[in-house]
């Protein structure tokens, strides 16, 4: 095993940590920008593997990153299971919804979403060849909560609120639609993993909304059953998995889910991150992403900051959220210089494979 980003996720301490950024395909670049064009709509870019592949690979060139992310969006399961979406310029998605038990019906079944998402899988095949050989294929699907709230909203909502009236109102189709959408969850990442990605990453970015025991029920149990199926399934790829917002309850999360490292948002501090949730595996994160915009300076001091935090455990440098389409280049290219002179285990000349820990299979 000789990819930085995967020596990491197996628990290894490299001498500095591998980066990749979410969102990194996208608006912050001029040639995103100009590949966007070419396509039109934002659903056709996605559904086009030959453009799909090359904003894949672009911030990958541009910056030497350790690895590729899909581009796709977490909307296309919802679109593959049969309702209506589209994407309003400025305005975000629009969705058909399931709000009845005749519209949950009327969905397909998750096995039967892998025709319409065919194209997906022909681009992670088309970058698959084409990556540098040390970067690293990664897939991801929105988590079953996050998902579910767009399509009970039809849209996103401040609060998620639509999702949680029918999760109390209606609590058995509320149930039996995350049940649909943690099997086409599974379905659908084991068929990137099958065409090519190497890792995959659980996006629950409005896991911060669930209390109590519906954290439970509707963010670490969904994400177990998912990483446990995917485990069974492809025993060699890792699963990352991120929780956005769940504060304390970071802690303990690889744990009770089996991912192989947990995404932290920037709302958390590093150094608690470092004591309560690197201690049970690889962290991933978690500079701001206006840093990025700021840049100079303070960007500098906040890159070191979370490189001296998490120096003593397995971490791959990102952000905490996607970066902003006000990004510049050139601050994304200080980061990663500052990432790459930063030395985190002195004297490391390779690599170090430390211990595997519960989080990882050990």
């Amino acid at each position: 095993m000789t990819k930085k980003l995967l020596r990491t996720l197996a628990g290894e301490r490299t001498e500095t940590p591998p980066v990749w950024m979410m969102r990194q395909a996208g608006r912050h670049l001029p040639e995103y920008r100009d590949a966007r064009a070419r396509a039109g709509d934002f659903l056709d870019l996605c559904y086009t593997p030959e453009l799909a592949a090359e904003v894949t690979l672009q911030p990958v060139r541009r910056y030497d990153l350790d690895a590729a992310i899909l581009f796709a969006d977490i909307l296309l399961v919802p679109d593959a299971l049969g309702l209506e979406v589209r994407f309003v310029e400025g305005d975000g998605p629009r969705l058909s919804t399931v709000t009845t038990r005749a519209e949950l019906d009327a969905l397909r079944p998750p096995d039967a979403i892998h025709d319409h998402l065919a194209p997906v899988y022909d681009t992670l095949r088309i970058v698959s060849g084409k990556l540098p050989p040390e970067a690293v294929l990664i897939g991801f699907a929105g988590a079953p909560w996050t998902v579910a709230t767009y399509m009970i909203a039809g849209m996103g909502t401040p609060g998620q609120g639509p999702a949680h009236a029918l999760k109390s109102e209606q609590p058995g189709l509320f149930d039996a639609l995350i049940e649909r959408l943690t099997d086409a969850t599974i379905s659908y990442l084991s068929a990137q993993i099958d065409a090519g990605a190497e890792v995959v990453q659980l996006f629950d970015s409005w896991a911060g909304s669930l209390r109590g025991e519906d954290f439970e029920n509707y963010a670490v149990e969904p994400a177990r059953r998912i990483v446990g199926a995917l485990k069974s399934r492809h025993p060699d790829a890792s699963v990352i998995a991120f929780p956005r917002e769940a504060g304390l309850r970071y802690e303990g999360f690889a744990r009770r889910t089996g991912a192989d490292c947990v995404a932290l948002d920037n709302a958390v501090d590093p150094a608690w991150a470092a004591r309560h949730v690197q201690k049970d595996g690889p962290v991933q994160g978690n500079l701001a992403p206006d840093m990025l915009v700021v840049g100079g300076d303070a960007l500098v001091r906040e890159t070191r900051t979370i490189l001296e935090a998490f120096k003593a455990g397995p971490h791959v440098f990102n952000l905490g959220h996607g970066i902003t389409p006000d990004a510049t280049p050139d601050n994304v290219h200080l980061m990663i210089d500052t990432i790459r002179d930063w030395t985190q285990v002195p004297g490391l000349a390779s690599h170090d494979p430390g211990t595997r820990t519960a989080a990882s299979g050990t």
